[in-house]
This record gives C-alpha cells, sequence and structure tokens, in this order.
C-alpha cells in the first residue's frame, strides 16, 4: 500500500501510520499500523512532530476507520501506544536524572513535557495504574518510581476534584519528589542489603535536596514546592526531614506522600518482591494508619478498588474468578465466583486470602 507524509494540521482521526515513529527516541513513540486518535495528536504535539507518514487513502476509504484493519489487528494499540510512551518516558527521564547527577539544574520544560503525554492518558483510564509495577525492574526503579508517581499523584488528585492545572502540578511534583537522590551516593542509593543508620540519614536528606533543586523554578507552585520537601512526612510526626505533624503538612504533600508509598510498596526492588496492589491498600488503611490523611487514602481506595461487577480478579492462590458484589465498606474484599468450581467466595470472611491482580486483557 502506498505511503504519504502529511502535516499535523492536515491529519484526519482515522489514518494509519505506515511506518514506526521514532522523536530522539529508543523506541518508537508510535508502531506501523497505528489509527490516528485525539490522544495521538497531543503527543505528536509535545514531540514537536509536524508531519507523519501515513498510507494514501482509497477513493472507498472513511477517515474515521482504520484503512488497513490486518495492520492495527495484530497488535493491542492502545496498550502498545501506553507502554512505547511510558517507556519512552522512562528513558528520557534517566537521561536527564543522571545530567542531575554531574550537576545539572532541573529543567522544568523537560519535567512537564516527558510526564504530560502520559497525566493525560491515566486520566482518561486510570486501570492504567494496576499495571505500573508490571512495567517497573529492580535495577532501574527509581526511574520508573518517580514516573509512576507522578502519574498517580494525578489520579489521586483528580479523585480529590481539583481541577486540571492544579492536577497537572502535583503530578509534575511527584515526578521530582525524589529528584534529590540524584546527589545520594549510588553506593547508598542502590545498595541491596539493609542500610546503616548512618546511611538511611543521608537518604533522608533527599527531601531537603529535592527541594533545593526545584526551588528557583517558578513555574512550579510554591505549594508544590513544600509538597515535594514534605512529602516523607506523616502526620503522626514519625516522618522526615523535620518530623512535621498533621497541622503543619499539606494535602498536596499527602497525595505525593500516598503516591510515592503505594508505587514503592507494589513493586519489585532489589531486596523486596512486589505485593498486591490491594495488599497494600488494606496496609496502608489499617498497618500505617495515622500516618496519611484519610481523604487521600479513600480517594486511593476508591481508585484501586472500584471494581465494577463481572471484573475478572486473579486471587493470592491463583484461582481466578467474577467480581459478584462489592461492599462498600470494605471494598478490597467483595464476594467473588469462582471460575474453577463456580462457588462463592467472600474474602471479606476469608481474610489469608486477597486480590492479586485485576485481568485487564480479558
Amino acid at each position: 500500500m502506498e505511503t504519504t507524509q502529511v502535516p499535523i494540521s492536515e491529519l484526519r482521526l482515522g489514518r494509519v501510520i505506515s511506518e514506526d515513529i521514532f522523536s530522539n527516541t529508543q523506541y518508537p513513540i508510535f508502531f506501523k499500523g497505528t489509527a490516528i486518535s485525539y490522544e495521538h495528536l497531543h503527543v505528536f504535539n509535545v514531540f514537536n512532530i509536524s508531519e507523519v507518514p501515513v498510507y494514501k487513502e482509497t477513493e472507498n476509504s472513511n477517515s474515521t476507520a482504520v484503512i488497513d484493519e490486518s495492520l492495527s489487528a495484530a497488535q493491542p494499540e492502545a496498550v502498545l501506544t501506553f507502554k512505547t510512551i511510558y517507556f519512552n518516558a522512562v528513558e528520557q527521564f534517566k537521561r536527564e536524572f543522571k545530567n542531575w547527577e554531574a550537576g545539572a539544574k532541573v529543567d522544568i520544560t523537560k519535567a512537564r513535557a516527558i510526564i504530560l503525554p502520559l497525566i493525560d492518558i491515566v486520566l482518561e483510564d486510570r486501570t492504567i495504574i494496576f499495571d505500573l509495577n508490571e512495567y517497573s525492574n529492580p535495577k532501574d526503579y527509581l526511574y520508573h518510581h518517580c514516573i509512576a508517581t507522578g502519574m498517580i499523584s494525578a489520579v489521586l488528585a483528580q479523585k480529590l476534584n481539583c481541577d486540571r492545572g492544579l492536577t497537572l502540578q502535583i503530578a509534575i511534583g511527584g515526578l521530582l519528589a525524589d529528584c534529590g537522590m540524584a546527589k545520594i551516593h549510588p553506593r547508598i542509593r542502590d545498595k541491596k542489603t539493609t542500610l546503616t543508620e548512618q546511611e538511611f540519614n543521608e537518604v533522608q536528606k533527599h527531601p531537603i535536596f529535592s527541594f533545593n533543586m526545584i526551588k528557583d523554578l517558578t513555574i512550579l507552585k510554591e505549594t508544590i514546592k513544600e509538597a515535594i520537601f514534605q512529602h516523607h512526612e506523616r502526620l503522626n510526626g514519625s516522618g522526615y526531614p523535620k518530623g512535621e505533624r498533621i497541622a503543619n503538612i499539606s494535602m498536596f504533600a499527602q497525595i505525593i506522600a500516598v503516591a510515592d508509598v503505594f508505587h514503592a510498596m507494589t513493586s519489585e526492588r532489589l531486596y523486596r518482591s512486589k505485593q498486591s496492589s490491594f495488599k497494600v491498600i488494606e496496609m496502608i488503611n489499617e498497618s500505617e494508619f495515622g500516618k496519611f490523611d484519610i481523604k487521600v487514602v479513600r480517594a486511593l481506595i476508591d481508585v484501586v478498588a472500584d471494581l465494577p461487577i463481572g471484573t475478572i480478579i486473579e486471587l493470592s492462590n491463583l484461582e481466578r474468578g467474577e467480581v459478584m458484589f462489592v461492599n462498600k465498606f470494605a471494598p478490597t474484599r467483595p464476594l467473588i465466583k469462582l471460575n474453577s468450581t463456580g462457588e462463592i467466595f467472600d474474602l471479606g470472611k476469608n481474610r489469608t486470602f486477597y486480590i492479586s491482580r485485576i485481568i485487564t486483557n480479558e
């Protein structure tokens, strides 16, 4: 099939990309065979792409439909598009982080460009946060963690009814909250065994380093700068760097804190295996009670445990089942109809088991 280069201003929805598109990235931004949507137009703008290679239309073609269905059917477009943008964002952030290690200043324009395409996607489909821990790996955990914290912070901000401008600011705050880790020696930062007291004290300085790196950024609101400084503070005074208590800790800091802890506890680390999102929510809500603002915790529960009837899940014993009923007072422990036996299984009464993951591809 013949191809042609079409300027973005003339590009119509449904046109099909005829070759993989790169933009100084390790991975393609879009794959050959992808049908253009509104989401793609925004990403083209972010990456300053002025024209796109697409298949030529035939007389009978419909600009709102995929021209060659066989090309797009071979790969799940939405998933590939998100994963490609996500991994490109991680690679870009990693390069920025290495620059910070070498003494470069934080470029807020680059930070915004890294996170914005992901925020637009995740705010439309919150289920994406279920899969973020699957993309991470222990070696590059820190870079994945910063990207994921920004994304989860945005979802929580939206759930708490923040407007779009503030939601984006909070997302950037989540992205940059750990930029100060660039000032921690890699020997300590990447240590696989338990930190000594002296090493842990050094790590606890990273919010101070982060604040010093972003304090002069005029685009970032002062409230977000404060949130970055406070994102490891806890309402009961057990946090750092100052051991602040409830009255002195901002809501924005709590949003970033909950996002930070949620991703950290659900991800595989050098020294710890990953845990189920549902198990982590229960831990934050119960064993960590008193450390986090209850409104933010409830927002996280509402986002992660909002399971429509019919959702397919996998339990901690590897049994699969279908959500039949959700108790609003215990949303992480619904009634499940087991696929293997048809039995109705009440997670509220069987607390040994928990939902290990949502089956999003069925």
